[in-house]
């Protein structure tokens, strides 16, 4: 793979870093701020809108730009954003700087998509995606816990220095890495001409799939620590480790699904939603079991970001010829959509449904629903290469 993929991964690595370290510093945040921890946990929320709507507003007003340059200026837009977060005075300043940061996260990866597939031969292409996201669970696994453990010992506010070193080694490997393209891609020239993308019902159909998978991720694991803890009886000083085995999944899932997509990107897209459900009704049945339960968690990693490569090479090719950026932007949003419905869906099934216990397996049922949809736009699709010929 050449080295620019790399660089690509490096951005992703600090994107994923300041997208999930504060669930680590809540504490650290409230207690220095002076406001609660549910108020501190807003943090997440605010960062999670801001990716949202990132998405279409930076997409219509960087459509004319070349794509290094748009890579370039999202990772001064992520660098100063974590800037502003060390340097934040008070909780709403530190908000308002987390969503400035959030900006950055659906264009670099929705673009940082498209550009990573024009790095590598066409039968690699949704490898080359898998790889850039490489960044974002390695994050999860090596970042995170290291920037925690850094907040806890120095200050949160050193945590966001230590990123905002890493957007700046990032955007220096972009800049150095990562070729220039004279203008931007095909049908990327205007705002308008990008957004017709998203009158496609392919496109949007991808991204409704999109959206119910990881509203079936996030139910489950946002709440995975006390599923552990409080149904399966593991100690506090136990979740640490078995998240662990969910971030070696997320890395051996990602990578299992690029190669998958780059084979057959239909059965990829249909066989890694089966295989998240799956997973999820097996999180279900393994709660009073430890053994099976880890087992569990690691092949719950694996089946949630075996869906990534395959979801977002599907919305690219949905969107071939016009707009590319902007549907990959908007597809990494649906993710994060998904991500904000699913931590409150969870929180319903629990409050208002069959309980904590049953979340898993209540969960599973949501990438059942993206499946319908998956095969749905597969039978559209069909039908309409078909009805000429029927004509004809």
């Amino acid at each position: 793979m050449p080295l620019a993929l790399y660089a690509l991964t490096a951005g992703a690595f600090g994107i994923g870093v300041t997208e999930f370290v504060i669930m680590g510093l809540l504490l650290e945040v409230g207690a220095d701020l002076g406001v609660s921890i549910s108020a501190a946990g807003l943090l997440i929320t605010g960062y999670a809108l801001g990716v949202v709507a990132g998405a279409p507003l930076l997409g219509a007003l960087t459509g004319r730009w070349p794509r290094k340059t748009l890579l370039m200026a999202l990772m001064v837009v992520f660098t100063l954003g974590n800037l502003a977060c060390a340097l934040a005075p008070d909780y709403w300043t530190l908000m308002a700087a987390r969503v400035l940061t959030a900006f950055a996260h659906a264009s670099f990866f929705g673009i940082g998509s498209v550009v990573a597939t024009g790095l590598v031969a066409p039968h690699r292409k949704a490898s080359a995606i898998a790889i850039m996201f490489t960044g974002l669970t390695v994050a999860n696994i090596l970042g995170v816990p290291f920037g925690t453990w850094l907040g806890q010992a120095f200050g949160w506010r050193a945590t966001f220095w230590a990123v905002t070193l890493i957007g700046l080694a990032a955007f220096a490997v972009i800049a150095v890495l990562v070729p220039r393209e004279e203008k931007a891609g095909p049908g990327e020239s205007a705002a308008g001409n990008g957004l017709s993308v998203l009158a496609r019902p392919q496109v949007l159909l991808g991204l409704l799939t999109t959206v119910l998978s990881w509203i079936g991720v996030f139910a489950a694991f946002t709440y995975v620590a006390p599923i552990l803890t409080q149904v399966a009886g593991f100690p506090e000083a136990a979740v640490s480790p078995v998240l662990l085995v969910f971030g070696g999944g997320l890395i051996a899932g990602n990578l299992l699904g690029g190669r998958f997509a780059d084979r057959r990107l239909v059965p990829a897209v249909l066989g890694t939603l089966v295989a998240l459900s799956a997973a999820l009704f097996l999180l279900g049945f393994a709660v009073h079991d430890r053994i099976l339960l880890v087992i569990a968690v690691g092949l719950f990693g694996a089946a949630a970001f075996s869906t990534v490569p395959p979801l977002q090479m599907w919305v690219l090719e949905k969107a071939e010829g016009a707009g590319q950026g902007l549907a990959s932007s908007f597809n990494i949003a649906a993710f994060n959509l998904g991500n904000a419905i699913g931590a409150w869906f969870g929180g319903v099934v629990i409050d208002h449904g069959p309980g904590l216990s049953a979340l898993p397996l209540v969960a599973g049922l949501v990438p059942l629903a993206a499946l319908a949809v998956a095969v749905a736009s597969i039978r559209r699709e069909r039908a309409a290469v078909l009805a000429p010929r029927g004509c004809a």
